[in-house]
């Protein structure tokens, strides 16, 4: 039984989809004002991660990534200001290039990074800039149906409207008025925590658009809300995002949403916990703020870093080092290595043969990823099919390695992600050549010359097992 923690329940609960055998998921994508760098993999990762097990589970999942190009603001992740300046617009001014070469040249980066981390691409990456109708409509309907109110050209969701605010973050009106005020919400907000829908732009404003209001921009909300309905529907199965994005934003998705529609938004909330560096908070000015690049100058790859992310529960706040790289970069090596070995790997001639129970750790790994995908568990199960199929294969004595290198290939490739590098698993020319030397010399019964060149390729880090089918080698 396949559970997920529910951020919207607080608990894990059994995956059913809406639709028998096919899943919808929503992720929030990057706003495309930047470089994204490896706090957002994290969240983008274990997004891949939930679409990569579902598949394996026999499910048909239709996956939208968003691209925000317009209407994400400077103080929106802090709190409910509306305000700031709007990321695109400021990025455009810094690189003194327009907003949209702002943004196809950033969102283009990201699908690059992301397929160096073999993060399958989505089904669909729409562009808010290009469904600014789809948001109009649904504000006209909010504000037909009194959840939304016009002033001074800018429109506000009134949060006092939905009943349930707050069910998704715990950041009920109650608790808001509490805990925390606002220091300059908009002018125009019946409510400080109301949330804006559509706002008139200023003269100077690069980005606007026309609407029943004012020439202006879409609130970052509505954004998500539009393109996951258009692609959707009113109502999904997923919709992930990392923590930072529970408060406001998921939680305005919903007010939004379910008040234009009257039915239930999303059933399965995701969330990734937040990434730290050497336990502080990722930040430019402390110098640790890192992105796929910086990784590959360390001597590290792309499926390194995803190794690194899968080694910490998605639900838990993961701390960044380059020792946990080290490590990572460790286990991968030892899988891949493991899986050359299956592949290369015949029994000796003897009665003493066993089979690995590969059946027993198949359920082990199925039952950590469908306990709201354990990956460390899951990870952990895998290296213990290495300890024991490597004891079996020293001992000459296993009997099921290509059985166990389909099951291990398919775990650790098809749903963790991991790509066997090529660097890894192809066998230099040099060793090819030497390899060759010494079948020439036994065809000549030269074994002095055949020993000889076998354990110089020892020495360069591979051995050669003879095998009824011909030479076998692989990387120690």
């Amino acid at each position: 039984m396949l559970k997920f923690h529910n951020t919207l329940t607080k608990q894990k609960e059994e995956f059913t989809p809406i639709n028998a055998g096919k899943v919808g998921m929503y992720t929030c994508g990057p706003t495309v004002y930047s470089y994204v760098h490896i706090g957002n993999l994290r969240a983008y990762t274990n997004a891949d991660l939930i679409r990569r097990y579902l598949m394996y589970r026999g499910y048909e999942v239709r996956m939208i990534k968003n691209i925000t190009d317009v209407g994400h603001l400077t103080d929106d992740d802090i709190a409910q200001g509306d305000s700031g300046e709007d990321k695109m617009e400021k990025a455009a001014k810094k690189e003194k290039k327009t907003p949209t070469e702002i943004a196809r040249f950033y969102e283009n980066y990201a699908k690059e990074v992301e397929k160096e981390m073999n993060i399958l691409p989505a089904h669909f990456f729409p562009r808010a800039t290009e469904h600014i109708s789809q948001m109009i409509i649904i504000i006209e309907t909010l504000i037909t149906k009194d959840f939304a109110y016009e002033k001074n050209g800018n429109v506000f969701f009134d949060v006092t409207r939905f009943a349930d605010y707050g069910k998704l973050s715990g950041n009920t009106l109650g608790n808001l008025n509490i805990g925390a005020r606002l220091e300059d919400p908009h002018p125009d907000k019946r409510n400080q925590w109301d949330f804006a829908l559509w706002l008139k732009a200023p003269d100077n404003h690069i980005m606007k658009w026309q609407s029943p209001w004012s020439l202006g921009y879409p609130g970052w909300h509505i954004e998500c809300s539009a393109m996951s309905m258009e692609y959707l529907g009113a109502s999904f199965d997923i919709h992930t995002g990392g923590t930072d994005n529970i408060f406001p934003h998921h939680e305005a998705e919903i007010a939004q949403s379910e008040c234009a529609n009257d039915v239930k938004f999303v059933n399965y909330w995701l969330h990734s916990q937040l990434l730290l560096v050497d336990g502080e908070k990722m930040s430019k000015s402390k110098g640790n703020f890192y992105r796929v690049e910086d990784i590959k100058e360390r001597g590290f790859t792309p499926m390194d870093l995803r190794l690194t992310y899968l080694l910490s529960h998605y639900r838990s706040q993961m701390n960044f080092t380059w020792d946990v790289m080290a490590q990572a970069q460790k286990n991968r090596k030892t899988c891949e290595n493991f899986i050359t070995r299956l592949d290369n790997f015949a029994p000796a001639d003897t009665t003493d043969h066993i089979a690995l129970d590969i059946a027993k750790y198949k359920k082990q790994f199925e039952d950590a990823m469908n306990d709201d995908l354990n990956t460390p568990l899951a990870i952990t199960t895998l290296l213990a099919i290495v300890t024991e199929g490597n004891t079996l294969m020293d001992e000459q004595t296993l009997t099921n390695a290509s059985d166990i290198s389909a099951f291990f290939t398919k775990a650790f490739t098809t749903v963790l992600g991991i790509t066997l590098t090529p660097e890894d698993t192809k066998i230099p020319t040099e060793i090819t050549q030497l390899l060759k030397k010494r079948e020439e010399a036994r065809t000549q019964k030269d074994f002095a010359t055949s020993d000889s060149v076998r354990d110089e390729i020892l020495s360069m880090g591979y051995m050669i097992k003879d095998t009824p089918d011909g030479c076998k080698i692989q990387k120690i």
